[in-house]
């Protein structure tokens, strides 16, 4: 038997992404965003939500994009840093050692030892109570090679951090479990 627990944001997992950004002087600023999709396919776009207070709002609505640095596993230390510092006060790419890449599509930067990143040129701003939603049309897609198969992003490749609102962890992606689009024969 389910047990009701509220209207709280437990969709799991939720994606782990870094959202880049260049402030008013071209500073370069990322930020962790776990509130994020693709809600687009033809263009293709995605969205991020973000709290007016931060730093990244003010950035996107000024520059008119923003790019996703989806960083592996082995990142999730600089990912959780990247969300709780705030560019206003340091330069997280600084204190996290990592790269800050001019991207060729839009007025925004990536990080560089992501292995794949989606530049986003801003289509449309949601105003939905505490967070802003920014639509995205995805410009352009970079991967590292090495995260490749059949030139299609690998997840097993790239080893996504996960982020679990319930229990407010970060998590790994598990195992292949099957071919998605194949199963057309009813179960019962």
């Amino acid at each position: 038997m389910k047990k009701s627990i509220g209207a709280r944001t437990f969709a799991a997992p939720s994606p782990v992404w870094v959202v880049g950004t260049y402030d008013a002087d071209g500073r370069p600023n990322m930020m962790t965003a776990a509130w994020g999709g693709i809600c687009c396919s033809r263009p293709p776009c995605v969205y991020v939500s973000l709290r007016e207070a931060t730093y990244s709002h003010g950035n996107i609505l000024s520059r008119g994009a923003y790019t996703v640095s989806i960083p592996g596993e082995e990142y999730w230390r600089e990912a959780d840093y990247a969300g709780i510092a705030s560019g206003r006060d340091t330069d997280k790419f600084e204190d996290t050692a990592l790269t800050p890449a001019r991207s060729g599509a839009v007025d925004a930067p990536y990080v560089d030892e992501y292995p794949l990143v989606l530049e986003c040129k801003l289509k449309e701003v949601v105003d939905l109570g505490l967070h802003t939603m920014f639509v995205g049309e995805i410009i352009d897609v970079k991967a590292d090679q090495d995260v490749l198969t059949d030139e299609r992003p690998d997840l097993q490749k790239i080893k996504p951090i996960l982020f679990g609102s319930g229990d407010r962890g970060y998590h790994s992606v598990g195992s292949r479990i099957g071919d998605a689009f194949t199963n057309r024969t009813p179960l019962k």
